[in-house]
């Protein structure tokens, strides 16, 4: 009997996320799941595209961003990242995750990147799984549990000390259960104040709760700048004693002055790679973005606003002109814009380009869904590195460029039958013009869709069709750590 399929894509040039050649294939899906790649001639299907001269990619993995909330929120919030390709996304990056947390009032920054208003009402990570799953989204979720959520509860907000024994033990209870009950892992953001008083040995002891569950551990580090090989090392050192498998979230090397100082970053982790299993993800843009912090600013280096309560009108202004405008210096404008947020043109693109064609890095967006003027990462990341640097700058081959965000990831993450297009593999898929593809977000006019994404599926389901955008599904779940 003839195979009989939901969807045929017939002809397409698949890159099947493994890193291995393209070829013409076609890829036939039932239900939530690749059926067949080849030659599918004698098959039929209730619906078959003729995807000649196009591409066919496994959906992409955002490795890094800061969705806890957006998953809930809809095509508002989505449309970002299924516009781009995006089907899975890494949520509870830099210690901010939504659960497992109740609080009263507004936590305090870098927690705000995610929740206000109420969304701080998920008791367990439990709690925050059954309200995902029940809901659905257009996108699946991958989710950490974040240090710095544990110490604003443990600590009953008394956050810039160490952490007490008692409090440490309720943090690594806390871990415990969310991994049973379908987190992933455990993130720090060591650079961040509600964190950046935790010692190494409070950190190694939350995140032995990952042991017995062969969780992940990633990191923000203490230091992305002056101190980041120190950093480096005190990451390997968090995951050797606490026997657990390390991540390196955004890895860059911040500020004019170590400028360059990925040959040194990236020759000590391929040291740290002969002995200990690590990954790192990065972003393939030479300036960042979290929130204002007026005692970091610097006056040689450019600051935009992304949002401000006090002044929303000032979201895409640089600091630099809002201060001139007051007649007064950045820190003391910086400070009247609070609570807010920036981003800060602090890398350099060689390093930028370093970073990303190392065989350990895989690609992540960190954007922030809910910023008022966000960095064009939010919108732009993924075409950006197939369009600009592997097609048009030849960086890295398409291949390449498709495994750091699919197969790649889908391995660091432990997400089990996805990344790939094979048989028997979830279909999270993008069908992409490689001809065209190619970001249009900047930093000027950053919510813009991109050009070349002609239509993506998550779990076989369409999510976005170009030229109608989000088709209002939620075929998306939430995607655990090394289960299927």
């Amino acid at each position: 009997m003839a195979l009989r399929c939901d969807l045929i894509v017939r002809d397409a040039t698949v890159f099947d996320g493994t890193g291995a050649p393209r070829r013409v294939a076609d890829v036939g899906v039932t239900g939530e799941r690749i059926v067949a790649v080849g030659d599918l001639g004698a098959a039929s299907a209730d619906r078959e595209i003729v995807a000649s001269g196009k591409a066919l990619a496994p959906g992409f993995i955002d490795s890094h961003t800061h969705d806890d909330r957006a998953v809930f929120c809809g095509p508002e919030c989505t449309l970002c990242k299924i516009s781009q390709g995006v089907t899975t996304v890494v949520v509870g990056n830099c210690g901010v995750s939504l659960a497992p947390a109740r609080f009263k009032a507004d936590p305090p920054p870098p927690l705000d990147l995610i929740g206000a208003d109420g969304w701080w009402r998920f008791d367990s990570f439990g709690d925050y799984a059954h309200a995902l799953n029940k809901q659905g989204s257009e996108v699946n979720t991958y989710a950490l549990v974040g240090h710095q959520t544990l110490r604003v509860e443990a600590m009953e907000g008394d956050v810039y000390r160490p952490a007490k024994d008692g409090e440490i033990a309720h943090m690594h209870a806390r871990v415990k259960q969310s991994m049973a009950e379908g987190a992933s892992g455990f993130s720090t953001g060591l650079y961040y104040k509600p964190n950046m008083n935790a010692t190494t040995e409070e950190v190694i002891a939350v995140a032995e709760a990952l042991r017995p569950y062969d969780g992940l551990y990633t990191t923000h580090m203490r230091d992305e700048a002056d101190h980041v090989l120190a950093s480096i090392e005190e990451t390997m050192q968090i995951g050797r004693k606490a026997g657990i498998t390390v991540h390196i979230s955004h890895h860059k090397c911040s500020m004019p002055e170590n400028y360059g100082r990925s040959v040194q970053t990236l020759a000590l982790l391929d040291a740290y790679a002969q002995s200990q299993h690590f990954n790192f993800d990065m972003y393939p843009y030479p300036a960042g973005s979290t929130v204002l912090m007026p005692d970091r600013l610097r006056e040689d280096v450019r600051v935009m606003i992304t949002w401000s309560i006090p002044h929303p009108e000032m979201a895409g202004k640089d600091l630099k002109e809002i201060a001139r405008g007051w007649n007064t210096d950045i820190r003391d404008a910086a400070t009247r814009l609070l609570p807010a947020g920036q981003i800060t043109f602090q890398m350099d693109e060689e390093d930028v380009r370093r970073i990303m064609v190392h065989p350990k890095s895989m690609i992540g967006s960190d954007g922030i869904p809910h910023d008022a003027h966000p960095h064009p990462r939010l919108w732009g990341t993924f075409p950006r590195v197939l369009g600009h640097y592997s097609r048009e700058l030849g960086l890295l081959t398409m291949e390449s460029a498709v495994h750091k965000m699919t197969g790649r990831c889908a391995e660091a993450f432990g997400m089990v039958d996805r990344g790939v297009i094979r048989e028997g593999a979830y279909a999270d898929l993008v069908l992409f013009d490689p001809h065209t593809v190619i970001d249009n977000a900047t930093f000027e006019d950053p919510k813009q869709i991109s050009t070349g994404i002609e239509e993506v599926w998550a779990n076989g389901v369409p999510t976005y069709v170009l030229g109608k955008g989000a088709t209002g599904e939620r075929p998306g779940r939430l995607v655990t750590r090394n289960k299927g």
